[in-house]
């Protein structure tokens, strides 16, 4: 398949040409999303709007650099490193000791830090001037290693829908505004998508799946509405369960799905990939419940089955592959690797 920008694939080499002559244009490009919780769209982003993303972003970090791609072009942090390597006139790399500007800069996505840390690789990363990681949750504990590690982790949040991260650390970028309604996660301003192909974007407004809250001007995401499962009654944030587990002792890995259940609606099943063989006794659902409580969440919240995977399925841009995640689960008719009674709490 030859490269193209409607939707964007090939290889970097065969982009750059394409995106040179594209930003002098007005000829929007598409993005095609990971289709993570369903059916992918194709994304319709203007020259101008991913400009302006690029723009904002040099100039929140402090000023133009050369980049590492190390996640795919044809996603919307790969497309922006290339795009602001371009304005900057500087080419990007794809290896850490292939740097030749003095400003260095990366963009990971979660699992990417998370293996490095656990490689023990991070001195080389320590020397960028900054790390921006995004594309999915970040755990305030993967934060915290690799800021003891040295390196300058720069959260981001965003989407294909807004040319990329456009808030940083939880305050948006210039030119970039947020607000919340109804719990729910608002955007609006220059890097805004035109709408997918063939459903164009109307309104100054863009309303995100992701519930949110704002405090002293400071964004904090708590989570999808559809990553939201309602089990007995009781609203469950998934995230917020991942993130507790994956900070137990003795799991490498983990997600909480939902899978659905005739007594509660939805129920809360946690694959879990042990760090050893070692661990794996101490990894029955009732430590994994008392770890979600333990986290400072409700026990309603908690998971009722544990099921033990080598990995998480993973999507290409590096997001949790859920749908496929849900296969691993085995059907009610078979038992759970460990299952916690139902009409217990």
């Amino acid at each position: 398949m030859s490269a193209s920008l409607q939707p964007v694939t090939g290889d970097v080499t065969e982009l750059v040409p394409l995106l040179r002559d594209w930003l002098e244009g007005d000829e929007p490009l598409w993005i095609r999303t990971s289709g993570s919780t369903g059916r992918p769209k194709d994304v319709v982003l203007s020259p101008r709007a991913v400009r302006a993303s690029a723009t904002a972003t040099h100039e929140r970090l402090g000023g133009a650099g050369q980049w590492l791609l190390a996640v795919p072009p044809t996603g919307v942090a790969g497309l922006q490193v290339v795009v602001r390597s371009l304005l900057t006139g500087i080419d990007p790399v794809t290896s850490l000791d292939a740097y030749t500007a003095d400003r260095r800069y990366a963009s990971l996505v979660p699992t990417q830090l998370h293996r490095l840390l656990e490689a023990g690789e991070a001195a080389p990363w320590a020397a960028l001037d900054a790390v921006l990681v995004g594309g999915g949750p970040v755990r305030p504990s993967l934060v915290a290693r690799a800021e003891e590690a040295g390196i300058h982790v720069v959260r981001t949040y965003g989407m294909s829908e807004t040319c990329g991260g456009c808030v940083y650390d939880g305050f948006p970028l210039d030119g970039v505004r947020v607000r919340i309604d109804d719990g729910q996660v608002m955007l609006a301003g220059d890097v805004l998508f035109d709408g997918y192909v063939g459903a164009p974007h109307t309104g100054e407004w863009f309303a995100t799946n992701d519930l949110g809250e704002i405090t002293d001007g400071e964004l904090r995401i708590l989570g999808r509405a559809d990553d939201v499962v309602l089990s007995g009654g009781v609203n469950v944030p998934l995230p917020a369960v991942t993130s507790a587990l994956q900070d137990l002792e003795g799991v490498h890995d983990a997600l909480a799905v939902g899978v659905e259940d005739v007594e509660w609606g939805q129920r809360v099943v946690a694959l879990v990939v042990p760090a050893d063989a070692v661990c794996l006794d101490g990894l029955a659902v009732d430590r994994l419940r008392d770890a979600v409580e333990e986290a400072g969440h409700p026990r309603t919240w908690a998971p009722r089955a544990v099921v033990l995977v080598d990995e998480i399925p993973m999507l290409p841009n590096g997001k949790p592959d859920r749908q496929r995640a849900r296969t691993l689960i085995p059907l009610p008719e078979r038992p759970l690797a460990s299952e916690f009674p139902p009409h217990q709490e």
